[in-house]
Formats: C-alpha cells, structure tokens, sequence
C-alpha cells in the first residue's frame, strides 16, 4: 500500500473500532477491515486469557466462524504462542513446514501457508496476537509488518479498557447488571473512602455530562423544547448579524443547524432517549456523541470535519439547560467526588466535611487541587484515564488512595475487607494523637524540625496543632487561583499577616508566585506544549515586575513586628534571575520603610532546588542567598525524565532511585561546606520511610503536609540515628530502587513500625 493510502485507511479502521458498542464488534471490524485492506484470505484476533495461560481465538475474518470463542492454544503452543513468548512478530513463507506449527483442525486452516502474527502489547504485556494468513506461500512485506504494528498498537488500549471496563472477563459477553469494575490512577492524598460517587462537571461541557435518570419525564421534555427554542432564536440573530460580513454560502452552517433543530430532526430523538427516562442533558451528549461518530466515520474530508459543528451545537444546547440546572447533585456524607479535572475553587466551594474522596480522570498528583485535598485529609487519585464518568453517577465505590487504585460496584467481599482497613486507620490516627505535644527527638538524643507546608489557612490551623516549628513552605499562589482577578496589595498583605502571626517567633518561608505548569490561574492560562519546561515560577514573575513587586511589598508590609519572614524563589536556574530579584527586592525594601515610616528587617532569601543544573552551581549562589529549599516533587520529575503523572510512566518515578539518594546526600555535603542551611519539602518529607534518610543525610528542616507530620514525628521518635545512617549507607550501595524500598520496609516492620508502611495496605483483588 503507498504511504497516503495506508495512513488513510489506518485511520479510517481505528475510527470504526473507536466506535464501536464493545470489545467484541471492535475486534469483528478489526479483522474484517484488516482482511480487505491487506488483501488476505485470513485475519484472526487471539486474546490472552491471563487466568487459564490462554490465547482464545475472539475474531476471525477467513477461518470457521463457530471456532471463535471456541479455539485456544496454551501460551506455549503453536505460532501464536511463539509470538507471545517472543513478543516480536513471526513472518513464515511456509508457515506448516515450521517445528511449531500446530494443526487445530476446528478452524479449517490447514490450507493456509503463509502466515504473519503479530504481538498485541500494552505497558510491556502481551494482551494478545494478530494474525494474518494467505493460501499461497509468500513472505509478508516490511510494509505490511507496519502496517499491523500500528493496528495492535492502537488495538491494546482498547483491549485493556475492556478488561478494567467491561465485565472485567472479556471472554465472557457483558450482562446487564452493574459490573464490578477496577481501574488504577496515580496516588495523589493517601488514605481509603467508601462512599457515592457524585459527578462534578463543568458548565457546557458535553464529554462530562453524566447518564442520568430523568426524576420528571415531562418536566425534561418542557425544558428541552425551551433550550432547543433558545438556540433556533440564538442562531437566527448569528445569522442576521453576519449578514453584511459573510457570504451566503459562507453562512449556510447557520441554516443546517436549524433544520437539524427542526422538530423531526434531533429534537426528536432526544424526546425519545428522555421518554426512556434519560435526564435531558445525557439525552443531548448520547445523541450528538452519536452524529459526531458518524460525521467522523465519513470518507468525505468536508463531512469529517463537521464533527466540530455538531459538536458546537450541542454544546448550545446544553448551556441553556444548566441556566435552569446546577448540574450537580446534593453533595451529602461520604460522597465521592468524580470529574474529568476539578479545580481548587471548585472544591473549596463544597461542603468538605462530607467529600470522603476524590477521583479525576485528569490531573496532576501535585496539582493545587490534591495539594489542598492532602491537606484536608481527603483521599484523592488522579490521571483515572479509564474511569467511565458518565455511568457512575451514584455508583457505590471504593478509593484506596494508598495503591491509586478505585472500585466501582465492589463486591461484599471487598467491602468487607475496607471497612477493616479503614477500621484500622482510625486506631492508627488515635495512635498518632499522643505525638502532638511531643517534640521530633531520636531515642539517642538528635532532634529534627518538621515544619509545614501551607496554603490554606486549615493547613496553618492544624499545622500549629500538630506542633510544626514553622512554615517550611508557603504556596503563595493558592490565593491568586482562588480569585478572579490578580489580588491587589493589600488584600495579599492581610492573607501573608494570617500566616506570619499564626507562627509567630518561628520561621514561615514565604514562595513568591509559583504559577505555570499544573498551576493555572483561572483568569491569566498560560498554554504551552511542555508547560513544565515553559513559563513558570521565576521566570513568569521576572517577566511581570510589576506583579512580583507587589507581591514583595505585600509581604515586607506584613512582616512588620514580627520578623519572621523568610522568601523562597521557585524555578531558578541562573545567578542572573537571583542577581536581578535581590535589586527588586532592596528597591521595594527601601520604598516600604519609606512609605511605613518604619524599620523593616530584610528578610532571608533562599531559592528552590527544583533544576538539576543548580547542583552543579552551590558555590555559586551560596554568595547571593541565605538558604537553600529542595523541592523534591520537581527535582525528581527533571532528573529522572518522567511524568509523574503520566499513569504510563508513573512507576519510574520514586523517591528511592539511587541518583534521587545520591543527589541529595552529595547536595547537603556542598550547602554545609559553605555553611548554608538546607530544608526540603515535598512528598519525600512527608513519607515516614525517605524521612529518616533525609534526616541521616544532615537536611537542616523537613516541611510536609501537616497530616504527614504526626507520622513522621512517630518514626523518628523511634528511629535512633544511628539506625538512619546505617539505613542510609546500605541505601547509597544499592542501584535498585525497589530494593532500597524493600530494606526500609523491612526495618519498620520488625522495630514495631508497621503501620508507617503504606505497602502493608495493599489489598490483593
């Protein structure tokens, strides 16, 4: 096939397959379209059966139709199974000549020679094999291996899904029941939640538009005919007020959309989805879902791109239904909360006593939202790319917030077992309450400062409750995402001089601006292909002085009387952007003392260690600044390359790789040799099992969430120094990170500290 040819028809297949109703039809199209447009006698589909160590033959175009389902090979039978155990692909002229060959006489391939199958692999497991066969002996082309990689690549994903979506048995037809179905996201706030799932989407947003059932048939249908009435009206002014700027042909959409509202048209069959007793607006999404399906299946390139306007109008009509509707149910005890990406406003606006977890298909573990919900002690996992939004509103679920793990309609057995696990949560928490007064000393005598990492006031709240010694880290930016407008300078002064009194004659390292990357504000987006290497932190703010500026008097002006402040600058990777905030911040000093008519005490300035580039320059800004802060979450990401939050990629990412430990221990050497104070904050701080390595490197202070520091305090109260250095030693020896894991888990265990180990949590399913 020539290149056009094959992208084409490619695209065209996994459209087909995208739209198709089930696993099964996708794979019955798979072949089917294979079959024609590679021009063989036979393509088969085997799927690997992981419980019986079988691949079973689910679809085939050219061989006995009754062999499917029927057929299967053990993973160490034949040319399928040879596929499989090589994970490559097998390219046979004379396929029956070969010592692996095996006759199954139920599927009338013994007149098949050539034979080509190809590993279906998804997160480096086989799922299953492609097979393609021809009557006459021939080697299959390079470009025909192409051609199939390609397909199984796309193949795989919908393959797992199937198996977390359907009725977890893919080998089995769905029934109609509600299916107990597991999916797995990335751990962002640990803890479990049993509870309902409550949708929150956003306002005219038809992807997040949940099924529903409709409480009043007729009240939908009413309210229906009055969006659908708002929209013709809508769309009629459009088109008179384009009249003298658009030619007719050009505004002809205009006249479509409004036959397509014509009450024979879609009008009529979203009446029909609501008098099956579906709410008017998942009415709307199934069937506009189902047009822009078949727009998007069109051979014509013009008919294919009106999925956008079918789309468009969807959309129309659904922000006319939410004038009349908040979208959202009642949020009562022990809801949890599901969306495609839920914002920080949007959850501080909740009743948070009764959201018992969170779950979104999107986001970061670190995003400002999971930030703020690990600070309120709430469950979360995120980057759910599976999780079927739209059917589970009100569904009975799990979230094990531990193993990033979520259960949708979870057996008794399993319910059972949470209940025991949450059962033993709560005597742990009772335990940690005896350490709240305690200081964090080691049994031989060598005290630690846990501080807290704070946003909210809550986090000030039970930061001081839970005897932190300071502010290790305050995220400046959660006030500016909380509002719809830069915040001026004194409404930023009055929120810094919360902070500063709560810990008064303590330390609070203020971060100045951190924005970017994962931290949106919802009123100044910054939209960039890699936004974690684009314009964030420092680099936002030095291109904005005049907000940086304000933001820096703001805090001078709060700091007055208590001279506890301490600035912190995020994302810097050069001596000339400190050179630069140090002439901005002795301008702004002197122009406050003035302003004030009173003597201010020029704060410490420190900067984040976030970039790998600055542990290679601690001398030289050990001459500019007072102290050094690790950001553990980023500097992690950057060294190691990987996407946290990527679900593909997650499991690279740990907090034990040795470069992570080596990193550490040789930076605490260098700011030490030059006399320089160095914290570190982040979820290594925060984790029992790191902390103790951390303290056995020399880190001056470790700041965390504040419902991390009672499980901290508790192990280092329990863990001698001498312990922690030589867990350390061992650790810096070691090149694998799941073994250094391992070794620390096994201390805590045997010197009474198991319930420190998230791992003893894991519930096997």
């Amino acid at each position: 096939m020539a290149n056009t040819m094959q992208l084409e028809t490619l695209r065209r297949i996994v459209q087909e397959v995208d739209a198709s109703p089930s696993l099964h039809e996708a794979l019955d199209v798979m072949v089917n379209q294979v079959a024609e447009a590679m021009n063989v006698d036979v393509c088969s589909i085997y799927l690997l059966d992981e419980r019986n160590h079988r691949y079973v033959l689910m679809a085939t175009h050219g061989l006995k139709a009754e062999a499917v389902g029927n057929v299967s090979l053990s993973t160490s039978e034949g040319l399928v199974g040879l596929v499989g155990q090589r994970e490559e692909i097998v390219n046979l002229e004379n396929a029956p000549q070969h010592e692996r060959f095996l006759y199954l006489p139920e599927t009338g391939e013994e007149i098949y020679n050539s034979f080509m199958g190809v590993p279906v692999m998804y997160r480096r497991k086989v799922m299953g094999v492609m097979v393609i066969q021809n009557k006459e002996s021939q080697d299959f082309s390079e470009a025909a291996e192409s051609f199939l990689v390609t397909l199984c690549a796309q193949l795989s994903g919908a393959i797992a899904h199937a198996h977390v979506v359907g009725n977890i048995d893919v080998f089995r037809k769905p029934n109609s029941g509600p299916n107990y179905q597991t999916f797995l996201g990335v751990a962002g706030a640990d803890g479990i939640a049993l509870g309902r799932a409550v949708i929150l989407y956003p306002a005219a947003d038809l992807s997040s538009v949940p099924d529903r059932e409709a409480e009043d048939i007729s009240e939908e249908l009413d309210i229906l005919a009055e969006a659908i009435e708002a929209v013709r009206e809508e769309l009629q002014q459009l088109d008179a007020k384009m009249q003298d700027s658009l030619m007719s042909e050009e505004r002809a959409l205009f006249s479509v959309f409004l036959r397509m509202l014509d009450d024979h048209a879609l009008p009529a069959e979203i009446n029909a989805l609501i008098r099956e007793g579906q709410w008017a607006q998942g009415a709307v999404r199934r069937i506009i879902d189902k047009h822009a399906n078949a727009f998007a299946q069109m051979e014509d390139g013009y008919l294919r791109e009106r999925v956008s306007d079918i789309k468009d109008l969807g959309r129309r009509i659904l922000a006319h239904l939410q004038t009349e509707d908040t979208g959202h149910k009642e949020i009562t005890e022990d809801t949890i909360l599901i969306g495609e990406e839920i914002s920080t406003a949007a959850l501080v606006e909740m009743p948070i006593a009764n959201i018992a977890a969170i779950v979104t298909t999107e986001g970061a573990a670190n995003s400002h939202m999971v930030i703020v919900a690990r600070a309120l002690g709430i469950p979360t996992v995120v980057g759910v790319t599976e999780l079927p939004i739209h059917s589970l509103d009100d569904a009975e679920m799990i979230v094990d917030a531990y193993q990033g793990r979520v259960f949708i309609h979870p057996p008794r057995r399993l319910r059972t077992r949470y209940k025991e696990i949450k059962k033993d949560e709560d005597l742990i928490a009772k335990d940690l309450k005896q350490y709240e007064t305690k200081d964090a000393i080691t049994p031989d005598g060598e005290e630690m400062k846990l501080f807290v990492n704070t946003g909210l006031m809550i986090d000030v709240v039970r930061g001081v409750q839970r005897g932190a010694k300071g502010v290790g880290l305050y995220r400046s930016e959660i006030p500016f995402m909380l509002r719809e407008r830069f915040p001026g300078e004194e409404e930023q002064r009055a929120i810094y001089r919360q902070q500063l009194s709560h810990f008064a004659n303590k330390p609070v390292v203020m971060r100045t601006l951190d924005i970017g990357a994962d931290k949106d504000l919802p009123y100044f987006s910054i939209d960039e292909e890699n936004s974690a290497l684009g314009w964030r932190g420092i680099r936002f703010t030095l291109d904005h002085p005049e907000i940086f500026s304000s933001q820096i008097r703001a805090m001078l002006k709060a700091s007055i009387g208590l001279n506890n402040l301490h600035i912190l600058l995020p994302m810097i990777t050069s001596v000339s952007e400190v050179e630069e905030v140090l002439y901005l911040l002795e301008r702004d000093l002197a122009a406050v003392q003035e302003e004030e008519q009173v003597k201010i005490t020029r704060p410490k300035v420190g900067i984040m260690i976030e970039v790998p580039s600055i542990l290679l320059q601690i001398e030289d800004f050990a001459d500019l600044v007072d102290f050094f802060s690790v950001g553990s979450n980023d500097l992690i990401q950057y060294l190691l390359a990987v996407d946290r939050n990527n679900p593909r990629v997650a499991s690279v990412y740990s907090h034990f790789h040795p470069a992570i430990l080596r990193a550490l221990a040789k930076l605490v050497q260098d700011c030490h040799k030059f006399e320089k104070p160095v914290s570190i904050c982040g979820e290594m701080a925060g984790d029992p099992l790191t902390a103790i390595l951390l303290m056995a490197m020399g880190f001056n202070t470790l700041s965390m969430s504040s419902s991390n520091i009672l499980r901290v305090r508790k192990a280092i109260c329990n863990i001698p120094m001498s312990d922690a250095k030589d867990l350390l030693n061992q650790a810096l020896k070691l090149n694998n990170p799941l073994m250094t894991k391992s070794m620390i888990e096994q201390y805590f265990r045997t010197h009474g500290l198991g319930d420190m180990v998230k791992s003893g949590r894991v519930v096997t399913v």
